[in-house]
């Protein structure tokens, strides 16, 4: 494929084109759906990205944010702009796997009389996922939502049962009330691709929540992808070149969080318990390739690895007493990370060899 050209526009190669209008749609549709949300959904640009990045990367997100940062309307109405269908579970204690999954009822035939078992789909058959405080619930359900996240089925009296694609999982948790909960085990949460923190609005932001809520609502939302055109994007991040040395730089972040090595800062030998395992590499790496779409990129740059770190890496490091008596939360050990581990000066993949990738 040819170089980019002086005015901005994508390279164009009669090998590559089909390869380059995806990844240009990608990049329009993602400015597209920011601009419907805005309609809706005022600020929390950084949580909008992240979760569009965990979609494109066919990931699934936590959510933590105290109550009322409007986390349920964010995720409908992101559904509603890629016109998928939208389910929200509403976890509890006494919530059974089967009141998710679904479950076999007994059916008459009145004509012959004859009776059977027929599977009637629970609220997960669908494609973007709400489980609204996933930690209300006892261990056995959470780990059946667990599984539909990582097989895309969902098992009943010995039959799988295929879940739509796209299948996207939005699990949220209150950081404030903690009685009565059940955590989720660090195995479980390495499922995850991010933890997302949803904040506070700024002034600014809460005046014009406020000012548009306590008004008539009628905005229209208008539909930018379809599922079809979902999973034909999705295909293409994993094509999206990434430098070996940039491939060394995302491990870094994960094998500098492992106390028991020799080369670690002194910082994790004080404060870390555990670190995270190789599957934070894998993820971002990933999410590096999607930021760079979305940012008009064709190639991944140290900048998008720093950028993915926090999401991918503030749940799955353990920090010890030692952190918690000095109020060192593991945010805290990730940005430390990000300043101290050098950048390799291997040259950063150009945009004329990220062509030939893509055109391979």
């Amino acid at each position: 494929m040819a170089d980019a050209k002086p005015n901005g526009n994508p390279p164009t190669s009669p090998a590559g084109d089909a390869d380059l209008e995806a990844v240009e749609k990608l990049s329009t549709s993602y400015k597209k759906i920011r601009a419907e949300l805005a309609k809706v959904i005022i600020g929390q640009e950084k949580v909008v990205q992240e979760l569009l990045i965990a979609l494109f990367c066919r990931g699934h997100c936590i959510l933590e944010g105290v109550p009322g940062l409007a986390k349920t309307l964010m995720i409908s109405t992101l559904a509603r702009t890629l016109n998928l269908s939208f389910s929200r579970i509403q976890f509890t204690p006494d919530l059974m796997p089967s009141d998710i999954t679904g479950t076999e009822v007994i059916e008459e035939d009145k004509a012959t009389g004859h009776r059977g078992l027929r599977f009637v789909k629970g609220p997960i058959f669908a494609n973007v996922i709400l489980a609204d405080e996933i930690n209300r619930t006892p261990p056995k359900t959470q780990a059946a939502l667990l599984e539909a996240m990582q097989e895309h089925q969902v098992s009943a009296a010995g039959f799988q049962h295929k879940l739509p694609e796209p299948f996207f999982v939005l699990a949220t948790q209150n950081p404030i009330e903690q009685e009565g909960t059940y955590s989720l085990p660090e195995a479980q949460l390495d499922r995850f691709m991010f933890k997302v923190l949803v904040d506070y609005p700024s002034e600014d932001e809460e005046f014009d929540i406020v000012r548009l809520t306590t008004a008539p609502q009628d905005a229209e939302l208008d539909t930018v992808l379809s599922a079809d055109e979902i999973m034909a994007l999705q295909s293409i991040i994993r094509r999206v070149p990434c430098a070996d040395h940039l491939i060394r730089y995302a491990m870094r972040f994960a094998r500098w969080t492992r106390r028991e090595r020799q080369d670690v800062p002194d910082f994790v030998e004080k404060y870390v318990a555990w670190g995270a395992g190789p599957r934070a590499s894998q993820f971002l790496v990933l999410a590096g390739k999607a930021r760079a779409i979305l940012k008009g990129r064709y190639h991944v740059s140290a900048e998008d690895i720093r950028e993915m770190a926090l999401p991918v890496l503030r749940h799955r490091i353990i920090t010890n007493f030692n952190a918690e008596a000095e109020g060192v939360r593991s945010e805290h050990i990730v940005e430390r990370l990000i300043d101290q581990i050098p950048v390799s000066e291997s040259p950063q993949l150009d945009a004329a060899g990220a062509d030939r990738v893509l055109a391979e």
